[in-house]
């Protein structure tokens, strides 16, 4: 079994076609691509798909062998990346990855450490959700994220910086607005915006929790896969959104927000990075962990 077999079936799987997979992702040609599937279903000794009418469908083991082949890709990018910056005599840029809108709260404590320790250091920035942040850290194009604490992510290391609350989120000229505290009877009424569990799978688990501890069903009305689109539909639906305290600080004109009543169930932000990063302005910045918390 060599990486073309993982990449095969990565796309195989993904495309749910033999043919599609071979025409626009591997640009082979198909007789070719089922021979790579055959050997490698020999050499695991099990089927990893159904070919149907309709396509490809993948058996239970196929399944557990997409999750290993994709974990494996990403380990293998990462340690790719790790051996060019070792090798490199200096690292010219930096790439920092926010969480979407938390560069609001974190990015200028941030980069005052950077301008002490390697002011000549060009900063990239980018805006992602958390999931895609983890994974550019594993295949080593991120040098340091605020993110959640993703699971299974080996390689990578987090320190954590917060914990925050969930508020709520809901128009402006919403019956709710004149509580000073939701509580869960008010959110029992209303239709739910929130997250998918791929894109947001930390805050989705929090808010499922969250709904099982009071006895109410937060299964999302509506999902959106990031805060500006959660806001938009808040507005425009009038339901309610449970979204990390930070989302504040991004409020359009016709969306309030409210903290809920009782003890809030809670979410966490942290510093992320690969153990195999030698990059001496990651170091710098992660032994200033509490400058960076004080400086917020």
């Amino acid at each position: 079994m060599d990486l073309r077999h993982l990449r095969y079936f990565i796309a195989v799987a993904e495309e749910g076609s033999l043919t599609v997979a071979a025409e626009k992702r591997l640009h082979t040609a198909q007789p070719s691509l089922s021979r790579q599937m055959r050997d490698l279903e020999t050499e695991l000794g099990c089927a990893l798909m159904i070919r149907t009418a309709k396509g490809i469908a993948l058996t239970p083991a196929g399944h557990v062998f997409l999750d290993h082949a994709r974990l494996v890709l990403l380990q293998i990018e990462g340690a790719i990346g790790a051996t060019r910056r070792a090798a490199a005599a200096a690292k010219a840029s930096f790439v920092l990855g926010f969480l979407t809108g938390y560069e609001f709260e974190w990015l200028q404590a941030v980069m005052a450490i950077m301008r002490d320790e390697l002011p000549s250091t060009e900063v990239v920035l980018l805006s992602l959700p958390s999931p895609e942040l983890a994974d550019g850290l594993m295949r080593g194009k991120i040098d340091l994220a605020f993110l959640r604490h993703e699971r299974n992510k080996p390689g990578l290391i987090f320190e954590q910086l917060i914990d925050e609350p969930l508020i709520v989120l809901m128009p402006a000229d919403h019956r709710l607005t004149a509580k000073d505290a939701i509580t869960p009877q008010d959110i029992a009424r209303e239709e739910i915006v929130g997250v998918p569990r791929d894109t947001s799978p930390a805050l989705r688990s929090v808010t499922d929790a969250y709904g099982a501890k009071i006895g109410i069903d937060l299964t999302p009305h509506h999902c959106v896969d990031n805060l500006s689109m959660a806001m938009t539909l808040v507005a425009s639906t009038r339901g309610i959104a449970l979204m990390p305290l930070y989302a504040r600080n991004l409020l359009p004109p016709k969306v309030v927000s409210r903290p809920l009543a009782g003890v809030a169930p809670t979410i966490d932000l942290s510093l992320g990075y690969h153990e195999a990063n030698t990059s001496p302005l990651l170091k710098a910045i992660v032994s200033r962990i509490g400058d960076l918390k004080f400086a917020r």
